[in-house]
């Protein structure tokens, strides 16, 4: 569940207003989102989106406009201004036990972008437009200093005020915050974990308590992810990417919004979403370019991911059949048939993944299976051995699968406690700044001398070998080295149908026996740094 905060008098970047507005942009409550009878509002649209979400969302809306938000079945907290706002606000989130989500009330964003944010791991996530700059390019001055239309281009008329790098949000400014070389702008909806409630509470409050000295132009959102970062907390950022999102002012901002808009395919990009970004090497290119097509084909046919994972196993099964007969053809086919048995095996989580069909059995079943196929092809391949006669009595073979097998259940026995044992570790706190602190110098200077220390000794051998993972061959030489399924699984297919059982083990055994000696150097170097 999530407790929804939509705010219907936060501003945002304004524009050009329309006449007689009162100098106000039109309430999200009047901006049709066609010229159609009947066409839902900006507000009425994000209402029927956020339904999914958990209980009746609570609109934060100042008093004129009070009566059209409740007109249309949101639930609305009157404030009278920015220091209300924060009040009502951190009233609302102070106990609550779930998920919070706060967004503007005159967005218009795609369904999957609300499903990607409010399904981050991050405890904290704000959505970001970030400038592209050439990395090569001299940084430009602090924004006390920065002409205005600086950045401004690549940020589509948004007023640079936030400094992100390192995957999270590093500053924040406003009319009365200086941030130092700003290179993003917040859009608007922020995403928290339960467990920072109590800190966002404070946070509004006390930045409630400062409301005289913020302007106009000063967001809600930009004020409450400046209070979370200064008391903090790690705010992850996202993009939009492949998805839209746009705060509506006026109708003019409607209906050019509503025409691009139309151009973002958000299915094709729920469906490259669907597909794991942190995939190997074999998985990337020789897989997940097409098994995506099959995912929405069978999702969009009724097909679960449970059943999916059934056909995997079925196609492992053949494939060890096939390596038992110990004929040619037979390893040829058992390779084929074990190349889409792992097809099939990215396929049941791209399906769950954009179906939303998730389980704990299924998560078992996956993780099970795989186990029992891989193991099951480790014995077919060996009774080949012994059925063909090539290799004698076949002890030496299957003292080669009985190796291979340990080797990889020790792997996995390597992989399972690692993680369980990483989950148990406290976060590394962040540098904190007071609110009332202008200047977020000594925010710099502290997150500088954190940097410096983190630079030296193991920590330092580690951050260096993780920079280089920038380099395109290293991260894929990074990604293999540590031989996943599929590399494996291609490693049984290649060898058994163009060599024998006894060079596929002895490759199994080779490569797994590097990617172990390489996983647990790195395991040990992470735990001591």
């Amino acid at each position: 569940m999530t407790l929804v905060v939509l705010l219907g008098s936060s501003p945002g970047p304004i524009g050009s207003l329309p006449p007689g507005s009162g100098g106000r942009p039109v309430p999200p409550t009047d901006l049709k989102l066609t010229s159609l009878p009947g066409a839902p509002t900006a507000y009425g649209r994000l209402l029927g989106q956020m339904a999914s979400l958990g209980p009746q969302p609570v609109t934060i809306a100042r008093p004129a406009d009070a009566y059209a938000y409740r007109e249309q079945g949101g639930r609305v907290v009157e404030s009278a201004g920015v220091a209300e706002d924060l009040w009502a606000l951190a009233d609302l989130v102070e106990h609550t036990t779930d998920n919070v989500l706060i967004m503007p009330a005159n967005s218009l964003v795609h369904d999957e972008l609300i499903y990607q944010i409010t399904k981050a791991k991050r405890a904290a996530l704000a959505l970001i437009l970030r400038e592209e700059r050439d990395e090569n390019a001299p940084e430009p001055p602090p924004i006390e200093e920065a002409e205005p239309e600086i950045g401004r281009n690549a940020l589509e008329g948004l007023p640079q005020r936030t400094r992100a790098g390192r995957g999270r949000v590093i500053s924040v400014g406003t009319s009365y915050h200086a941030v130092t070389r700003p290179n993003a702008a917040l859009l608007g909806p922020i995403h928290l974990h339960q467990r920072h409630a109590a800190v966002l509470a404070d946070v509004a409050r006390e930045l409630a308590g400062m409301a005289h000295l913020f302007g106009p132009e000063d967001d809600v959102t930009e004020l409450l992810v400046l209070g979370l970062v200064r008391r903090g907390v790690s705010v992850g950022v996202r993009g939009r990417r492949d998805l839209f999102y746009r705060r509506l002012h006026t109708l003019e901002d409607t209906t050019e919004a509503e025409r691009d808009f139309a151009g973002f395919d958000e299915d094709r990009a729920r469906l490259d979403n669907a597909v794991k970004g942190a995939d190997g090497f074999f998985t990337t290119f020789f897989v997940s370019t097409y098994s995506r097509f099959i995912a929405r084909w069978a999702a969009r046919r009724g097909l679960t991911p449970n059943q999916i994972t059934l056909v995997s196993i079925f196609f492992g099964l053949l494939s060890a059949a096939a390596f038992a007969t110990g004929t040619r053809p037979g390893w040829i086919a058992g390779g084929v048939l074990i190349y889409l048995a792992f097809v099939f095996d990215c396929v049941d989580g791209q399906v769950a993944r954009y179906a939303r069909k998730f389980g704990v059995l299924g998560a078992w079943l996956d993780a099970t299976f795989d186990r029992f196929k891989e193991y099951a092809v480790f014995v077919g391949l060996a009774i080949g051995a012994t059925v063909s006669g090539q290799f004698g009595d076949g002890e030496g073979v299957w003292t080669l699968a009985l190796a291979a097998i340990a080797l990889q259940s020790v792997k996995h026995l390597l992989d399972f406690s690692f993680g369980a044992a990483n989950r148990r570790k406290a976060p590394v706190p962040l540098p904190t700044l007071d609110l009332h602190v202008a200047d977020d110098s000594p925010l710099r200077v502290a997150l500088e001398e954190r940097r410096v220390s983190r630079s030296t000794g193991v920590r330092g051998l580690l951050k260096l070998w993780t920079r280089a993972g920038k380099f395109r061959p290293v991260h894929w030489a990074r990604k293999m080295i540590v031989f996943p399924i599929g590399e494996r699984f291609a490693a049984i297919a290649i060898t058994a149908a163009f060599f024998d059982p006894r060079v596929t083990f002895i490759t199994l055994l080779i490569w797994g026996g590097v990617a172990a000696t390489y996983t647990l150097t790195g395991r040990i170097l992470r735990s001591l740094a």
